[in-house]
């Protein structure tokens, strides 16, 4: 009994392990994935513009598996007296999610938030006099909630 028992699981585990040999492996994101994050992820204006170039495409980013989910500025108002700072926010989201899966929060979340307190900075640099001042000083605020809550 115990014999065709041992025969029986020996002969199940070698179907098992065919069955796994022939079946495709699951995709892998290129090899360059950090790299495309960290491009995307930096405090330049170039920055910037290269990930809102590619998040309206991202299709064409599909193989690399990104998380392009975002709650914009989570509890905050995402455009605070009328200052336009969602994206500045989905970026920021971005980045801190693609960290997180791919285990590099700690290492970037300075950058992150530095690149989100530029961000917003370029929003507020289409305001002059006293509105400007008001969008530097929202944009300030918001850069100190998520250094020290995000």
């Amino acid at each position: 009994m115990h014999r065709r028992l041992a025969t029986g699981l020996a002969a199940s585990t070698l179907s098992l392990a065919t069955v796994l040999a022939g079946a495709p492996a699951a995709t892998a994101a290129p090899a360059d994935k950090p790299q495309v994050l960290a491009g995307w992820t930096q405090t330049s204006a170039s920055s910037y513009n290269a990930w809102v170039a590619a998040r309206a495409n991202q299709s064409a980013w599909s193989a690399y598996g990104f998380d392009w989910s975002t709650d914009y500025c989570s509890s905050s108002p995402d455009n605070p007296f009328g200052f336009p700072f969602a994206t500045s926010c989905a970026r920021h989201d971005f980045g801190y999610r693609n960290y997180k899966a791919l285990g590099g929060f700690d290492a970037n979340k300075s950058r992150l938030d530095s690149a989100f307190y530029e961000d917003l900075k370029r929003v507020c640099a289409n305001y002059s006099g006293a509105t400007k001042s008001a969008c530097n000083s929202t944009a300030w605020t918001y850069y100190q909630a998520v250094k020290a809550l995000g």
